[in-house]
Parts: C-alpha cells; structure tokens; sequence
C-alpha cells in the first residue's frame, strides 16, 4: 500500500540517525514464525528495526529505540490514537479540573493490570515521578516536570524532597496532580514515557537490574516485551494476557529484528521473512519510491550538526562563535536531502520543524513565521571561518565528526567531511561512526566536536525542542549558555502561560538567537521516512510524536 501524510503536528520525543536496518541474524524468530502464521492463520508479525535497545528503563530512556518498546508495552494515563491525539488510557475519562486550571483529578481504571497481576495504582504514578525527579536516577528528562508539576523544579535541583512533588495518591485509583501554573498541552505531555507508571516493589526489587533486560521489566500495556538479552539485536513481544483490553489486541507475537545493513532489511522483506522494514536507506528509497508496498511518511523530527563547546573540561576552538558560523553555512542541505537521504526529508534553514504550531493570533505556521535562519553560503562560510581562525591564533584546525555506524550514517558523515573541507581551508574532519547506544553515551559526556544530532518533539508545542538548549540543561550536552536565551525560555514556560501572544513572541525569538545570532547549533533538514509494507498487515498506526508507531491494533489479514 502507499500512503503520504502531512500533519500539522508534531513526531517523537529523542528520534536517532539511523534510516537503514542492522545486522543479518540468520537464526531470528521471525524467518520461522512468519511461515508457520501464513500456513496456520496465526496473528504474528516480522518487523526489521533500526537499533539495538539502550533502556528499558523509562525514568533513563532519551532515544527512540527505548520508547518505541514503551510504545506497545507500557501505558500512561493517556496514549495516543490513530490521529495523534491523546486519549485516557489508565485514567478512567477525562479529570476533573479545578476553577483555577491548577489541580487535575484523574479517576483511574479499576481492572488495569501489571503482567505480573498486580493492580496499576495511583501510587505507581508518583512513585514513577518521584523517581524520575529524584537527582540520583539521573534522568535526563527530569525536566519535562519542571514547570509543570508543582515543586518538580526544586526537587530536579535537590532543593525540595521528592515526598513535596504536587502528585498525590489520594486513594488506590484516585490520582490528583497539582500543576505550577495552566498547561495548555498537559494530555499530551501525560502520554511521554518519562510519564508513565512504575511498580515500585518490582523496581525495588530489581534495583540497578531494572531495565536491563526483558526479564527486568514489567508491562501493563498491550504486549510484554520477551527475549531482549540487555545488548542483543533480536527481541519479541507477546500479547499481555494481564492486559485489560486484551479483548482488542489481535496480534499474538511480533518478532523483531534489528539489521545493519540496508540489503539484508530489503532481503528479509522481499524473501518474505520481514512484514515490515523500517526506513529504508537513500539508495532504497530511490529504488522503491514507486513500489505497491511503498509507505511514506513526513516526521516532524529537527535533525543537525551540535557544535561541543567544552570537551575534557576545557573550551574547544567551537566555542568561537564565527567558526560556528562557518560550518553551519558550509554545507549544501538542499544537495543533501535529495542526493544522499532521497526519502521526502526536506532541508531546513531553521530548529523548530514546520508543522509543529501556529500562531494562536494569526494562524501561521512558526516554522514559516520565524523564516530561515541560516542558509548555506560559501562566500559568508569563509569570511566567518578565516575570522574565526585570526580570533584563535591559528591556521587550520582538526575536529572530530561523532554519528552512528550505520551504512546510511557513513555514507553522510562522508558527505559533510567532503562539503566542510572543500569549503573551508585549513579544516580537517575526522569521522568517528559508532554504534547508536555508543554515540549516546558520548553524547551525553561531551566527548565530540560535532555530531548529527536529531530531535523529536515530547508534546505538542514548541518549547519541547526550545528547552533543550537552557544552560545545564540536561539534554545541552553542549555546554550551550545564553542568559536572554534562557530568560526567553522561562517566560514561554512561567512569564507568559496566560498570554499566548507574548508567549509565541518569546519562543520566535528564542530561537533566532540559538540558531542566527548564536549559531549553537547548525540546521539540516526536517525528516521524512519511507517503509515497506505487508498489504496483509492492517491497523498500524504511525505516530508524530511519542513512539514511532503502535501496534495494539494491527492485524494480520492473509
């Protein structure tokens, strides 16, 4: 079947660079379950992924690959249907709201199970928060309560107990969330993963386990995750008979298999050992653009070049404005997106997506109203880059380019070094491809110079890319500080909650100073994404933000 989407919102939380599959695994399930289901009818799909799975922990997940398993195993109070829209899941409808919009009371689903029996209670709610706030888990979206529930802010910071959260078990199934001021995109942010419940005797009885393999987790959404070894490239889920709407899952088992190169995905699915790819690589997309099986899909994923500003403890030549000026205009992103992705991702002179909001005053789209704000530009890349050299007392200089190790990620990384080093003299890249979970972990300890980098949006608004870049915050990994950016960002969050105008101004001019006037980041393209199908597989529903996409309601109809 082909499909092509636009929406007018928003894709995922942490999405990764990884379009083509992984690795050949001859032994995988899939190959075997896949002709037992055709001769017996039986509910089994076989996809091909695109990553190994760094967490099962969703209190330390930031990437894709982590919430995508929330995605089928795991339920907050809200999910999200078929058009993006959150809908109650362990709540029990809608809450009920206090005059002030400050106080939601949620009454939740009395026959919600975890796999393992127990009931979902309120207390899994603020045990999960807690957590999740508590500065010793470490979690990286700690942030995503801050300014929202009240006190998340002061304990995230150490300055409150985690017992002061404004989240209250009032009984078993009486939940009541106290927020720091009106959010206009609660629901949606209720549905993240980082928002999701936790049974806190099982997680205590884990311990530092918890997460790290299919053995230590627990489901209380439609599939329980099987199989998954802590590092390995094959996984499975099984329909959660504990589920309570069990009644509406069809499927039995999904296999999945995650595969490096991109042949070995378009073999598995052409061999009929695969359902589904996932996106496929430039040279695929090009080759399958026109295929009955084709479908196309425009993410609203922000994907581009984070320039490291400190590294070991000490400033690196990017923390020179004009050098990164230079880069970021030194790269042909229109060349790129159609010459080495080829799969209806569309270049981007700008951080926030198009598609993402519209002013609440006059209805245009921010992408469109904040224009571009850096454009590719020898001439200009060159007069800033020579600038930049003079500024630091130098003739050239050598950085590091950080990305994932699959084909399609090579295949850019050697686009850039080549466009960088024409471009500029005096420049060398050097070109480090890693394994996905291995470019996170250097990530998140500033060991690069440059590195891809996308992004996702968490929930419906603008601030979910906007406040990544505030000093310290816990996802910068770049030491990226402006004092009016930061100020912009509390007044889009604090300042102007009840003034829409005032807020979307902020948040516009916040982000021409990260990407114009500072140019701590370089933009590149927005994402699209290309798959193939099963015509027999029915009911996926592909998502534009939280996990890619969902499978309680596929079927399979041979």
């Amino acid at each position: 079947m082909k499909k092509s989407k636009y929406y007018l919102i928003i894709v995922l939380a942490l999405t990764m660079f990884v379009i083509s599959a992984c690795g050949s695994n001859n032994d995988n399930e899939g190959s075997s379950d896949n002709g037992d289901s055709s001769a017996s009818g039986e509910q089994v799909l076989n996809m091909v992924e695109t990553a190994e799975i760094p967490t099962g922990d969703p209190a330390l997940a930031t990437d894709a690959a982590s919430f995508i398993v929330f995605g089928q195993t795991m339920e907050g109070l809200y999910v999200l249907d078929g058009e993006d829209q959150p809908v109650p899941a362990i709540a029990d409808g809608d809450p009920e709201i206090s005059e002030d919009g400050l106080v939601y009371t949620f009454k939740l689903k009395e026959d919600a199970k975890w796999s393992n029996g127990d009931p979902v209670t309120a207390h899994d709610f603020v045990y999960a928060w807690q957590r999740a706030l508590n500065p010793d888990t470490g979690s990286q979206y700690a942030y995503m309560f801050s300014g929202v529930i009240e006190n998340a802010t002061d304990i995230m910071n150490g300055d409150a107990a985690v017992e002061e959260l404004g989240a209250e078990a009032v009984d078993d199934y009486t939940l009541e969330i106290t927020l720091e001021q009106p959010v206009e995109y609660l629901n949606s942010l209720l549905a993240f993963g980082t928002y999701l419940p936790l049974n806190e005797d099982f997680v205590e009885e884990k311990g530092d386990s918890f997460g790290t393999n299919s053995d230590n987790m627990l489901a209380n959404g439609p599939f329980v995750l099987t199989g998954w070894d802590g590092s390995g490239l094959t996984w499975t889920y099984e329909k959660n008979e504990e589920y309570y709407d069990i009644d509406n899952v069809s499927l039995d088992k999904v296999n999945v298999q995650v595969a490096k190169e991109p042949s070995t995905a378009v073999n598995l699915y052409e061999t009929g050992e695969a359902d589904r790819t996932a996106a496929l690589s430039s040279e695929y997309a090009k080759q399958y653009a026109n295929h009955e099986d084709a479908s196309t899909f425009e993410e609203g994923s922000s994907w581009y070049l984070k320039f490291n500003q400190e590294r070991d403890g000490e400033e690196t030549p990017l923390a020179n404005e004009n050098i990164r000026k230079a880069l970021a205009m030194a790269f042909d992103k229109e060349a790129f997106a159609e010459q080495v992705l080829s799969n209806g991702s569309i270049p981007s002179d700008g951080y926030v997506p198009r598609g993402l909001a519209v002013n609440p005053e006059t209805g245009e789209d921010f992408r469109e109203e904040s224009g571009n704000l850096i454009s590719y530009d020898v001439e200009k890349a060159q007069e800033y880059w020579n600038k930049g050299l003079e500024e630091l007392g130098v003739d050239e200089l050598s950085l590091d380019y950080l990305s994932d190790d699959t084909e399609n990620a090579k295949r850019t990384a050697e686009y850039f070094k080549n466009q960088l080093e024409t471009n500029l003299d005096g420049l060398t890249l050097n070109l480090e491809n890693v394994p996905f979970k291995n470019r996170l972990d250097r990530t998140t300890a500033q060991d690069y110079d440059v590195v891809m980098h996308g992004w996702g949006p968490d929930y419906l608004d603008p601030l979910t890319f906007l406040d990544l870049y505030v000093t310290d915050g816990a996802n910068n990994q770049a030491s990226i500080s402006n004092e009016e950016y930061d100020q912009l960002i509390e007044d889009a969050k604090v300042t102007y909650a009840n003034d829409p105008e005032k807020r979307w101004e902020a948040m516009l001019e916040a982000e021409r100073i990260l990407v114009q006037e500072d140019t701590a980041i370089a933009p590149i393209y927005q994402r699209g994404r290309l798959t193939l199908i099963k015509p027999y597989v029915k009911g996926l529903e592909e998502h534009l933000f939280g996990p890619d996409y969902s499978l309680k309601n596929v079927t399979i109809e041979k």
